[in-house]
C-alpha cells in the first residue's frame, strides 16, 4: 500500500532523536569559573598537589565550590570570576614554574552525561573573549640562517683540512635572487681542495666556481629542494616553539594551527593582556656566548670603524661596545630548562640555565680551555616589519645584537651556570621563558589582531541566540499558518533537525563562532525548503484530480530531485568556503554543511514518517494542508 514506511526506518529515526536528544543536552548545562592546575617538565600531579593547592585556598580565605583530579590535572571550580582571578595569583605563585596554572571555564555537565562522553560545544574567542592573532613566518629568513650557519661550519671545517682561505661571507648571486655562500682564495690549488673538501661533508649543495679581480671564489649555494624543505621546518619548529610558549603563559584550550603555505593562526581564549602575549610570542631571543677581546680598544674601533681580523663589534645595554671573537663558543639551542631568580653577589636580576649533555660537554671543553678570560653573553632579536616603499608593502628585517653580560670565567663550567647583566626582573622572568620555550626558527610577523572582552562575548551570545529563536519563531509561524497541519509537522522536522545540529556539533567537539550561529540561522531557513517543495507539489498533484495518498507519493518522489538539487550545489559551496576559507569562514562553512545534510534526513526522512504514521494504509478525503 502507498505511504508505509518499514519498521526498521521509524527505528532509525528514534535511534537518531534520542541519540542527538542526548549529545546536545550538556549545551543546556553552564559553565563555572575554574582554575586548571597541570605539570610542566616533569613534575607530577596528584593527590599531595590536591591538598596542597587545597589548603592553601583554605589558608587564604577563598571559596570554592570543588577540587577534582582527573586526567593528571586538577580543577578547581569556583562561583565568580572574582575567586578565580584571586586563586589564580595565589596558586601560581606558591606552586611556582614546575605547574602550568590556567584560567578556564568547565563546564557543569553531570558526570553520568560525560560516562557517555557527551560533552558541550566549545566556544570561539568571538563568544567567549580572549585575543586572536594572524602571524605571517619570514620563512626566507631560516635560509638565510642557514646560509650563516654554513659560513661557521666552512671555517671549521676548512681549518680542520688546513685548507688556506681570505675569506668567507653571504652573498646574492648575479643570476638571481638566491642567496650563496662566497669563499674567496688565493689560488686555485686551494679552491679546488676545498671544494673537495665541502662537497664530501655536504652533498646536498650546489658548487659554482668565478674567478675575479685576481682571486678564486668558490660559491655554495643551497638547493631548491633543501630550500623548500628548510622553509617548512621552520613553520612546523615556529608551530611547536609557540605551543611551548603558550603552555608557559598558561592558557587553556589554545588553538595553533598552520594556515597556507607561511602563516600560523593564534588563538588565546581568555587572554585580554595582548601587549603581554605579543611580547612572548612574537620575540625570537636566541643567545651566543663568546670570548670578548682583551687586547684591543672596543671605543677606537667603534669610533674609526676598523675592526681587527678575527673579532666582531657589538654594542652593550648599558652604553658603549665590546670586541668579541667571532668564534661562537655555544649557543642557546642546547639549554634545556632556565628560570629566573636573584644573583647571590651582586642581588641583581639573574637567569640560571641548564644545559642537555651535548651543550654541556661542549661548554665544560671550552670553558676549562679560557679560565681567566672574559666571556660575553650576546642577546639577539630578530625582526619583521612591513613597510611601505614607494606605494609597495616591502618587508623590512631587522636584527638587533647586544652585549647584556660580560664575565670573567673563574671555573670550568659545565651542566649549570647563571647570567646577569639584565635590567629588571621582569626581563629576566621573560627571558627564562623564552629560553624555555625555545627559539624560534625564523622571525614571525603579526599581520592581524583581534581581542574580544569577555561581557562582548556574552553579548555575541546572547544576541546570537536571540536571532536563532526569533528566525526560528517565525518560520515556525509561517508553515503553520500557511500549511496547516502538515505545517506542524514541518516544525517537527525544524526542531528535530536543530537538536541534530547542536548534537553533533557537540560530538564532534567543535568550535561555535558567531559566522557559526549565523550558518545555523541560514539552515534554519534553507531546512524548510525542501518541504516547501514537496507541499507545493502535493498541493499541485490534488489540484490535478489524484487522490490525497498518490498526491503525497507523488510530491514526495517528484520534488526529490529538485531539492537534491538545490541542497547538492549549496554544500559545494560550502565546501569551497570550507577549503579555502579563514577561521570564520570555516565556521559559517562547517555549520551550513552539517546543516545541509541534517535537514535532508529530517525534511524528507522525518516528516514522511509522521506523515505516513498519520495518512498511510488507510482512506483519506482531505488532506491538512
Amino acid at each position: 500500500m502507498l505511504n508505509q514506511y518499514p519498521f526498521w526506518k521509524y527505528l532509525l529515526l528514534i535511534v537518531v532523536l534520542l541519540t542527538s536528544a542526548l549529545y546536545a543536552t550538556p549545551n543546556l548545562y553552564s559553565n563555572d569559573p575554574a582554575l586548571q592546575v597541570s605539570s610542566n617538565r616533569g613534575t607530577e600531579i596528584d593527590i599531595s598537589t590536591q591538598e596542597r593547592i587545597r589548603k592553601l585556598l583554605d589558608n587564604a580565605g577563598v571559596p570554592y565550590k570543588s577540587i577534582t583530579l582527573e586526567n593528571e590535572q586538577i580543577l578547581v571550580r569556583f562561583t565568580d570570576t572574582d575567586k578565580q582571578l584571586q586563586a589564580k595569583d595565589i596558586v601560581k605563585e606558591v606552586l611556582g614554574r614546575g605547574y602550568i596554572v590556567a584560567l578556564n571555564l568547565a563546564p557543569t555537565t553531570p558526570e553520568w552525561l560525560r560516562a557517555m562522553n557527551a560533552a558541550p560545544m566549545y566556544l570561539g574567542l568571538d563568544l567567549r573573549g580572549g585575543v586572536h592573532f594572524l602571524m605571517e613566518v619570514d620563512v626566507e629568513a631560516a635560509v638565510s640562517q642557514a646560509e650563516e650557519r654554513y659560513i661557521s661550519e666552512f671555517r671549521g671545517l676548512l681549518r680542520e683540512n688546513k685548507v688556506r682561505y681570505a675569506k668567507i661571507s653571504r652573498r646574492l648571486t648575479s643570476e638571481s635572487a638566491v642567496s650563496a655562500v662566497e669563499i674567496k682564495f688565493k689560488t686555485l690549488e686551494a679552491r679546488d681542495k676545498a671544494e673537495l673538501v665541502i662537497d664530501k661533508e655536504y652533498p646536498d649543495l650546489v658548487f659554482d666556481q668565478e674567478d675575479r679581480d685576481g682571486a678564486f671564489y668558490l660559491l655554495a649555494t643551497i638547493a631548491e629542494k633543501e630550500r623548500r624543505e628548510v622553509r617548512k621546518l621552520a613553520l612546523k619548529q615556529n608551530i611547536i616553539t609557540l605551543r611551548n610558549r603558550v603552555n608557559e603563559l598558561g592558557v587553556a584550550e589554545p588553538v595553533i594551527q598552520q594556515q597556507g603555505d607561511d602563516r600560523i593562526v593564534v588563538q588565546l581564549p581568555g587572554v585580554q593582556d595582548t601587549t603581554r602575549a605579543k611580547e612572548i610570542l612574537g620575540a625570537t631571543a636566541p643567545l651566543e656566548f663568546r670570548l670578548a677581546d682583551e687586547t684591543h680598544d672596543a671605543a677606537d674601533a667603534a669610533r674609526t670603524g676598523r675592526i681587527p681580523a678575527g673579532l666582531k663589534l657589538y654594542p652593550k645595554r648599558e652604553g658603549g661596545h665590546e670586541l668579541l671573537k667571532t668564534r661562537v663558543m655555544l649557543t642557546g639551542d642546547y639549554i634545556i630548562d632556565a628560570s629566573s631568580g636573584l644573583d647571590s653577589q651582586s642581588g641583581g636580576s639573574a637567569v640560571f640555565i641548564t644545559l642537555d649533555g651535548k651543550g654541556a660537554s661542549i661548554f665544560s671543553k671550552v670553558t676549562g680551555e679560557n679560565v681567566k678570560k672574559l666571556m660575553a653573553v650576546v642577546f639577539i632579536e630578530k625582526k619583521t616589519e612591513t613597510r611601505e616603499v614607494n606605494g609597495k608593502q616591502v618587508k623590512i628585517r631587522r636584527t638587533i645584537e647586544e652585549v647584556i653580560n660580560v664575565a670573567r670565567i673563574q671555573e670550568q663550567l659545565s651542566k649549570r651556570f647563571q647570567i646577569t647583566g639584565l635590567d629588571s626582573t621582569k626581563e629576566a622572568r621573560t627571558l627564562a621563558l623564552l629560553l624555555r620555550a625555545g627559539a624560534l626558527a625564523a622571525p614571525i610577523e603579526i599581520i592581524e589582531e583581534r581581542t574580544v572582552g569577555p561581557s562582548l562575548g556574552q553579548d555575541n551570545i546572547n544576541q546570537g541566540f536571540m536571532s536563532v529563536i526569533i528566525g526560528f519563531v517565525l518560520v515556525l509561524a509561517f508553515m503553520a499558518f500557511w500549511y496547516k497541519g502538515f505545517g506542524l509537522i514541518a516544525n517537527l522536522a525544524l526542531t528535530f533537525n536543530l537538536v541534530v545540529i547542536v548534537a553533533v556539533l557537540s560530538m564532534l567537539q567543535a568550535t561555535l563562532t558567531l559566522p557559526g550561529i549565523a550558518g545555523i540561522v541560514l539552515t534554519v531557513g534553507m531546512a524548510v525548503d525542501a518541504n516547501v517543495l514537496i507541499f507545493e507539489r502535493i498541493r499541485e498533484e490534488i489540484r490535478n484530480g489524484i487522490s490525497p495518498q498518490a498526491g503525497i507519493h507523488a510530491g514526495y518522489a517528484k520534488a526529490f530531485s529538485t531539492i537534491a538539487d538545490a541542497n547538492i550545489t549549496t554544500l559545494i559551496a560550502a565546501l569551497i568556503l570550507f577549503g579555502f576559507g579563514t577561521g570564520p569562514v570555516k565556521g559559517f562553512a562547517i555549520t551550513l554543511s552539517i546543516g545541509i545534510v541534517t535537514s535532508m534526513f529530517t525534511a524528507i526522512m522525518g516528516t514522511r514518517a509522521v506523515v505516513n504514521l498519520m495518512y498511510g494504509g488507510r482512506s483519506v478525503e482531505k488532506l491538512s494542508i
